[in-house]
């Protein structure tokens, strides 16, 4: 514990209180020797760095709860990796900078419900580069992430419609082998659909206000 807690910067008591708080996981055990790892020095980093960053002990606390509650990214990928997004790689302190003072428990137990986070040792993946930059592009535009998660959660639902749709439809009435190929039309089809859609809802919105 001494050497941790050297390496870390911090005191022993530092050390031994977030043990007892469950900050950090229990040390390996040989006879009376206990064994820290470069998990533990990771775990006390991370900590450090939330605190800096305005979290207090007890939101860590149920940061770390929620983050190991959730599937590895093994798991996650396993569901089905994407062909044509790329994951990103972030340690706690990373996500917490994205997402500024949006990064509670709940909003971390949602994000893993999703499927867009997962974990891999101490660094979370996020599934896809494009869906982080939007999400956080609306936090910073002033949309509370909890709400960008509820309406990731209903766009889901509608995605997989609409997915179910091309899919059945292509099917049935194209070779086996063109699915795959097809595939950007029926992604165009709802790209021009959605921008005339918004352009609508826009247009009755900008009429409500006049």
């Amino acid at each position: 514990m001494e050497e941790l807690a050297e390496e870390a910067g911090i005191t022993v008591r530092t050390v031994r209180f977030y043990r007892e708080r469950g900050l950090i996981p229990p040390p390996r055990r040989e006879g009376r020797i206990a064994w820290y790892d470069e998990h533990h020095l990771a775990r006390l980093r991370t900590i450090a760095a939330l605190l800096e960053r305005g979290h207090t002990l007890n939101g860590i606390a149920d940061l770390a709860t929620a983050f190991e509650s959730g599937r590895d990214v093994g798991e996650v990928l396993g569901l089905g990796e994407p062909s044509e997004e790329t994951p990103v790689r972030l340690t706690p302190e990373a996500l917490a900078d994205y997402f500024e003072g949006e990064v509670t428990a709940e909003n971390l137990a949602a994000a893993l419900d999703l499927g867009y986070l997962a974990t891999d040792g101490d660094e979370i993946v996020h599934i896809s580069r494009r869906l982080l930059d939007v999400s956080a592009a609306l936090v910073r535009a002033g949309v509370p992430l909890a709400a960008v998660l509820g309406a990731a959660r209903e766009v889901r639902t509608h995605a997989e419609a609409l997915a179910e749709l091309f899919v059945d439809m292509l099917s049935e009435h194209a070779a086996g082998q063109e699915i795959e190929k097809l595939r950007p039309l029926a992604k165009s089809v709802v790209d021009a659909e959605l921008s005339m859609a918004l352009d609508r809802r826009l247009r009755t919105t900008a009429a409500v206000g006049d």
